[in-house]
């Protein structure tokens, strides 16, 4: 019983951690004025499950795509607008090339080191941004997770008290120091923060903004859906800097 107490005490001390930590909101959605739908957009993490939903989708869309991977192997996706970039994050130099003419960039940015202390989604975005800066690029789109900042808790139970203190406290760290690097940038910036990810279809009905998730269940929604939203957001201003959840 004590162990328990304990580990239960130190998962609600990381949860407040975690929601001082992320960006916390300042200022209330917009009314979602348009803007200028740009043409040419990087993706950035563009093998993972999202970051292919989102390169799908905006070729869908008729969109310009640049999408910058390790393994160009892994894409496997062949359009005339798509243009594969082999590089990392962590290496300026391939981003500064990918980042040449773009006008809007989509993070799906994710790994799988979860069980120690890594810095790949905040270094990898803080090499992001001053690409941007250096190239003249607006708009950033980029995705973390509910149960950050002003979210915190909203993954469900289950999550509150096991995945993230368990299997996930680096990982999520370091999601933090990432909406930082976001939210300190000089750029136009969206942090999405979606539920637990599923590979379900696209429906194009979802719940987004500051209230979303729960503090019981499990707050769960597609990568289809996520990339959707994500999409929608660089031709919107309604949630310019702020930092929305988003979930079914």
């Amino acid at each position: 019983m004590t162990l328990l107490l304990l580990f239960i005490s130190y998962a609600i001390v990381l949860s407040a951690a975690l929601a001082r930590a992320g960006h916390r909101s300042q200022t209330a959605p917009s009314s979602g004025t348009p803007r200028h739908r740009p043409s040419r957009v990087l993706i950035v993490g563009a093998t993972g499950g999202t970051g292919r939903q989102l390169v799908t989708q905006a070729l869908e869309r008729g969109y310009s795509v640049t999408a910058l991977v390790r393994d160009p192997s892994r894409l496997q996706i062949d359009h005339p607008e798509l243009t594969v970039i082999q590089g990392n994050v962590l290496d300026e130099g391939s981003l500064d090339v990918a980042m040449r003419g773009q006008e809007a960039v989509l993070s799906a940015l994710g790994h799988k080191r979860f069980f120690y202390p890594a810095r790949i989604l905040s270094e990898g975005t803080r090499n992001i941004l001053r690409a941007m800066e250096t190239h003249d690029v607006s708009r950033l789109v980029c995705v973390t997770s509910l149960g950050i900042g002003d979210s915190a808790g909203r993954m469900g139970l289950f999550y509150t008290l096991f995945i993230i203190p368990v299997i996930l406290p680096f990982y999520f760290w370091d999601k933090t120091r990432q909406e930082r690097a976001v939210a300190g940038s000089n750029v136009e910036w969206v942090i999405v923060r979606p539920g637990a990810l599923t590979n379900g279809a696209k429906r194009g009905r979802y719940r987004h903004g500051r209230n979303v998730g729960s503090f019981l269940l499990t707050a769960r929604i597609s990568r289809a859906d996520v990339a959707d939203f994500m999409l929608n957001q660089i031709a919107s201003d309604m949630y310019l800097r702020a930092a929305p959840g988003v979930g079914w």
